[in-house]
């Protein structure tokens, strides 16, 4: 094979990147080309639903799929056997169950070979602990699980770190519903085992812990004592992360934490890099003692040669940066200074979760050296494997929020074109911190190429970015050429508003919103336009401020329309405004009028004076 094919397979040989790209897990199909993050995710996801529906339908019809018309054969692409080989019942077909994951099945043949009398191995009924404190009793299925998976990162998320919460949680319950149902086929079978060993009471514990009954995991633990049986340690670790559902204050946390600890020295259990994980996961919620205690722990782990992981990272990043106070930006310096030296693998289930929570400390302390150093290390060896493409997005946006914030406008751009689309969908936040860095740099005349952006992002609609937008094409007069750039903007605008339809719906005008495309037309010379939307001020119950109606006059001017002109002195009569006076004089002395516009003008009444004179009569 010639050397130029062999060196592309290599990690390190990378291609040009096309930054107006998608990701390339739409490349398959146009249709599905995403606009902004929300449809990105939705794509995918949709992608990811069509899998499992194809596995769904080869599960529950596997006869449709007995013919093997493949050529070679390759057993890897092909469907997997999930219908159970062996028939009656018998010990041989409970494994066969249970390596099929049949939950249901897998019990109830159980089953049927106690009421026959046949005697059950110790090794199968703990393997069929195992499925059942897995699943918790239930089927086996990638929603459940993904459900699952949700509902412990949302409980993570919103749990407390008050010392004394205004409802505290019962002893051993999770934030969320707890899973374990009493007296299950998982306790049943437990109780009805004529001979249990340590792996017996370690599944239970685990399952227990997996599906939120902790006060049942510990008081299981008891008894695996009690019968002088040893815990390993991935028990020892389910054990550490349910310390927040067993004691409810951070000191009493510490010291169950230390329990466990001194039982695995005891027991001469090994502990690893999720132990590690396990207690600084715990000491996250134990307020000023976990970070009192965090930096012990990491040396501990240094002590025994245990390299962290990504997740112990993490765990230290929110332990010191998660309260309103910051740090400084010590810690996580010296965070980077290890993570940039290294290419990790996955070793944890939160390793995922480092990078998108060291680039939103680099955001909250406002340091962009940082965020470039930890960009580096994203980029070292396989790390980049650790953000899919939620948390690609994710990071990415955080990133340029911070680029937004902190660098000068010629690299904000060019990091901007970069990016987008090929790594991340700027989310509304992301252009307001855009339009706020083009603003400071006195760089306005990039507006029209953001609001094609928002346009084809699907953002034309967010009220905060059509009002941010407007205001700033509106506050301050731009050389010509600009200004009529900023007026085609105004018209799309203009559109957006006024767009109706079953699919469509419409954004309702705001004063403000009104002024600025009004002000907008008038500076491009666009009277007609410009008196369209000052008549919509009286449609929708506003008033025209004093500076949009002085830029329609000096529109009318510059364009010589003095019917215009008379048009805005009614409108600001009829409405009763005060400035209808000055207006009136103005066009006066500045326009050329015929006989007829003047007697116009001049039997042009405000509503203020009307009642002056109504006044006046009564009185007489």
């Amino acid at each position: 094979m010639p050397e130029y094919i062999t060196k592309s397979f290599s990690p390190r040989f990378s291609f040009p990147q096309d930054p107006t790209a998608a990701h390339y897990m739409f490349h398959d199909d146009p249709y599905l080309m995403p606009k902004n993050s929300a449809t990105a995710r939705l794509f995918s996801l949709s992608k990811e639903s069509g899998r499992n529906a194809a596995k769904y339908i080869i599960k529950e019809f596997p006869h449709f799929f007995d013919k093997i018309l493949a050529e070679p054969n390759i057993p890897s692409l092909m469907p997997e056997i999930c219908t159970p080989q062996i028939e009656g019942v018998s010990e041989e077909a409970l494994r066969e169950r249970i390596n099929l994951r049949m939950v249901k099945a897998s019990v109830d043949l159980f089953d049927q070979l106690l009421q026959a009398g046949t005697s059950i191995s110790l090794e199968t009924t703990n393997s069929l602990l195992d499925l059942l404190c897995f699943y918790g009793d239930g089927e086996s299925t990638q929603e459940k699980e993904s459900e699952e998976k949700e509902d412990l990162e949302e409980s993570e998320v919103n749990a407390s770190e008050q010392e004394t919460p205004k409802r505290p949680p019962q002893r051993g319950s999770h934030p969320f519903a707890s899973r374990w149902r009493e007296n299950n086929n998982a306790e049943r079978i437990f109780k009805i085992m004529p001979e249990r060993n340590a792996h017996s009471y370690c599944t239970m514990i685990r399952g227990m812990v997996k599906h939120g009954a902790s006060a049942k995991a510990y008081d299981m633990y008891t008894e695996l004592l009690n019968d002088r049986h040893k815990a390993d340690v991935h028990t020892f670790n389910a054990l550490i992360t349910a310390v927040p559902f067993l004691k409810d204050r951070f000191l009493e946390r510490w010291e169950l934490i230390k329990m466990f600890l001194n039982h695995m020295a005891q027991q001469e259990v090994q502990p690893n890099v999720q132990t590690f994980n396990a207690v600084l996961k715990t000491l996250r919620r134990c307020g000023g003692v976990g970070r009192s205690m965090a930096v012990p722990v990491i040396k501990e782990m240094e002590a025994l040669e245990i390299e962290p992981s990504l997740a112990t990272y993490d765990h230290l990043l929110s332990i010191f940066y998660r309260s309103a106070d910051l740090a400084s930006s010590g810690i996580i310096s010296e965070v980077l200074d290890d993570v940039e030296k290294r290419s990790f693998t996955p070793q944890d289930p939160d390793d995922a979760k480092f990078f998108i929570s060291a680039m939103q400390v680099c955001c909250d302390l406002k340091d962009i050296k940082l965020a470039y150093r930890l960009n580096k290390a994203v980029e070292k060896g396989d790390n980049w494997k650790f953000l899919d493409m939620d948390r690609l997005n994710s990071y990415w946006s955080r990133f340029f929020s911070l680029l937004c914030m902190m660098e000068q406008i010629d690299v904000v751009l060019k990091w901007y074109k970069e990016m987008s689309p090929s790594l991340f969908y700027p989310s509304p936040k992301n252009i307001l911190d855009f339009l706020q860095a083009l603003d400071a740099a006195n760089h306005l005349e990039m507006i029209p190429s953001v609001w094609e952006d928002m346009k084809q992002l699907g953002f034309s609609k967010r009220r905060d970015l059509l009002e941010e937008v407007l205001s700033l094409m509106s506050r301050d007069q731009h050389p010509e050429e600009i200004q009529l750039a900023f007026a085609k903007c105004a018209e799309d605008i203009k559109t957006v508003h006024e767009q109706s339809g079953r699919d469509q719906a419409s954004v309702e005008w705001t004063g403000s919103a009104l002024g600025s495309v009004t002000v907008l037309f008038s500076r491009a010379g666009r009277t007609q336009d410009a008196w369209s939307m000052m008549e919509r001020f009286q449609q929708i119950n506003r008033i025209p401020t004093d500076l949009v109606m002085d830029e329609f006059l000096n529109c009318a001017k510059q364009t010589n329309s003095p019917d215009e002109a008379i048009k805005l002195v009614k409108l600001a009569a009829s409405l009763g405004l005060p400035s209808s006076q000055k207006l009136k004089s103005r066009v006066e002395k500045e326009f050329k009028l015929s006989e007829n516009q003047k007697k116009a003008l001049e039997s042009i009444q405000s509503d203020s004076d009307s009642s002056d004179s109504d006044s006046d009569s009564d009185r007489d």
